[in-house]
């Protein structure tokens, strides 16, 4: 398989855009994965690791707890504990759906609706590593609920905001094919073309929630890569 030529984040490179005495969130690149897998690439969880060792002059184990993750082609806010104290309450934070968490991101066809909630079950075909959409509960699927909205229409591509109120299996991918909308890069869901960095132009742009020890509302933005598609969203 040919490699692609996708940036990975290292402890020089690491794109920090929040840090406490509790948490640390990452702006992910498109080609980090979160937590370890049968590729055997150092994960993001390492980075940091590496990062907090470093700028702390640790000598021991650092501890690190893992609160989400997002596919390896998508960037953005992925969030880590820097604390076991703060861990579990930040599991039980997203378990409840007390995180609101906002996605950005790029399909080349314009969507049937400006506005729209899109509910279907969910089917995971562990063989392909791929969710099929339906609109009705089949045997095992699971139910699917996202709310998009076009904010913004370039000269190829249309920009949604994307709300998720449940966390399925390539939810976003697999529901934008659902409805003709594939996203830019993404082969796997229906895009007829990869992006040359192996990323899709899907984005975790936004999270809020309750700060788990301070109890302060917490905002972050991630800012967009720094690629030219993703800058005229902003222009």
């Amino acid at each position: 398989m040919q490699k692609s030529n996708r940036l990975h984040s290292t402890k020089d490179n690491l794109q920090i855009i929040y840090e406490d005495n509790h948490l640390i969130v990452v702006n992910k690149r498109a080609g980090d994965i979160v937590q370890g897998d049968k590729t055997g690439d150092k994960p993001l969880s390492d980075v940091v690791k590496e990062y907090l060792k470093d700028k702390y002059k640790k000598t021991g184990n650092v501890y690190l707890g893992v609160v989400h993750r997002l596919d390896r082609p998508t960037t953005g806010i992925v969030l880590f504990s820097k604390t076991s104290k703060a861990l579990p309450r930040l599991n039980k934070l997203f378990a409840e759906k007390k995180a609101t968490k906002t996605y950005w991101t790029l399909v080349k066809n314009q969507p049937p609706k400006a506005k729209d909630t899109l509910i279907n079950w969910l089917k995971k075909n562990p063989k392909n590593n791929k969710s099929t959409a339906h609109n009705k509960d089949i045997e095992g699927s699971k139910k699917a609920i996202l709310h998009y909205e076009v904010i913004k229409k370039l000269e190829n591509f249309y920009l949604l905001e994307i709300k998720l109120e449940t966390g399925r299996h390539h939810q976003i991918r697999t529901q934008l094919a659902k409805i003709g909308c594939p996203i830019r890069g993404d082969l796997k869901y229906g895009f007829e073309r990869s992006n040359k960095n192996g990323s899709f132009c899907l984005h975790a742009r936004r999270l809020e929630f309750v700060h788990p020890v301070k109890k302060e509302h917490i905002k972050i933005i991630a800012p967009l890569p720094d690629e030219t598609l993703w800058k005229a969203c902003e222009a």
